[in-house]
């Protein structure tokens, strides 16, 4: 299924019931006092996550929903039957926000995570509510409210522990592939990866996490050159940061190689600047990548070299995804450090809770 990651669609609650306006007529009783029940409220529009979903194509067909309206009450006392909600199924990872304000109401990373979107209307009174004892035959009633209808957009940002950032061919996709499951398109020209791909790396029981490889960037992305940066946003939710870099793209040119690694730096510090995602502040470890298509002594040389002219200072890596090389040595220090980040923040959760226990003398 094509990858769909954001959608627009109108959200609209059911209106309550009106009360109604009636009065009792039965045989032997002159005079019947009023008997008008109070009106339904109407159904609200509910979203729910839901783990059998991984995009938004589905609301690229059905864009608008419409929970039921309340029933107007009736003699007898009788009150109207309330609206039935409207419960809309999106996948984990979406990002709701109002369309015509641009504020985020929403972020749903939790399966079966219930929101609502669109509240009922009240139903109305009938004219029993108003009796009273110097009003014994009201006329009055309400009318049921309108609910809610408001106008969404739905962002999908996918979750991955780690994310794949890099240039097209820089082998972002072969290295998901060798280390995965997943199947991503390779092939030897750029822009083979279209929309963002998901693959869990398993290193044995209970040892696995995700990467999320997006379409590579090129310079000037942030002003539309290439595929842009609309899928910088799934690198949002990431722990970790793997840039792959291609050794030899340009036959063994330090200076392309060191342009190539901070091209890419000087877009992600533009999308973090004009979005706001600080996509620059996570940590980032360098990826040699393609290290099989050039000779030993060249590889350290021109590794060396380029950490210095970056005075890199994070962990770097050479690999070749391809053959995989250097592959799970990078996958067992990945799990090892998602890990150790787990346990500081569980370690962090729990002194923030006060301890309720008290030295006995």
């Amino acid at each position: 299924m094509k990858f769909v990651d954001e959608a627009e669609i109108t959200v609209a609650a059911g209106n309550g019931g009106h009360g109604a306006l009636s009065f009792r007529r039965e045989k032997y009783i002159p005079k019947g006092g009023p008997d008008g029940g109070n009106g339904g409220r109407g159904g609200s529009v509910f979203l729910q996550t839901t783990e059998n979903l991984n995009t938004l194509a589905d609301f690229r067909f059905v864009r608008h929903y419409q929970a039921r309206g309340g029933d107007t009450g009736g003699g007898k006392l009788k009150s109207g039957q309330s609206g039935e909600d409207l419960i809309v199924k999106v996948p984990i990872g979406t990002v709701v926000f109002d369309a015509d304000t641009n504020e985020q109401i929403y972020d749903l990373t939790e399966a079966d995570e219930q929101v609502i979107v669109a509240r009922g209307g009240e139903g109305g009174l009938g004219n029993t509510t108003f009796k009273s004892s110097t009003n014994q035959a009201p006329r009055k009633i309400t009318k049921g409210k309108r609910g809610d209808h408001r106008t969404l957009r739905l962002e999908l940002k996918v979750l991955a522990d780690v994310g794949l950032l890099g240039l097209p061919n820089a082998g972002k996709s072969t290295f998901l592939r060798s280390v995965s499951q997943a199947r991503p398109k390779v092939a030897n020209y750029p822009f083979t990866t279209l929309y963002p791909e998901l693959g869990v790396v398993s290193l044995g029981m209970g040892s696995s996490f995700v990467i999320a490889d997006i379409p590579g960037l090129i310079e000037g992305a942030s002003q539309g050159a290439g595929l842009g940066i609309q899928f910088l946003k799934h690198l949002s939710r990431t722990k970790l940061l793997l840039h792959l870099v291609d050794i030899a793209p340009y036959g063994n040119e330090e200076a392309d190689l060191l342009n190539d690694v901070t091209s890419i730096v000087a877009e992600l510090d533009q999308y973090s600047q004009d979005s706001g995602a600080q996509l620059n502040q996570l940590e980032r470890w360098l990826v040699i990548n393609k290290v099989d298509t050039v000779l030993d002594e060249d590889r350290e040389r021109i590794v060396s070299e380029l950490i210095a002219k970056l005075d890199w200072q994070g962990p770097v890596y050479t690999i070749s995804a391809i053959a995989r090389d250097g592959t799970q040595a990078l996958c067992n220090d990945i799990m090892q450090h998602i890990e150790a980040r787990e346990r500081a923040s569980t370690a962090e959760v729990l002194q923030s809770i006060p301890s309720n226990t008290q030295d006995v003398d």
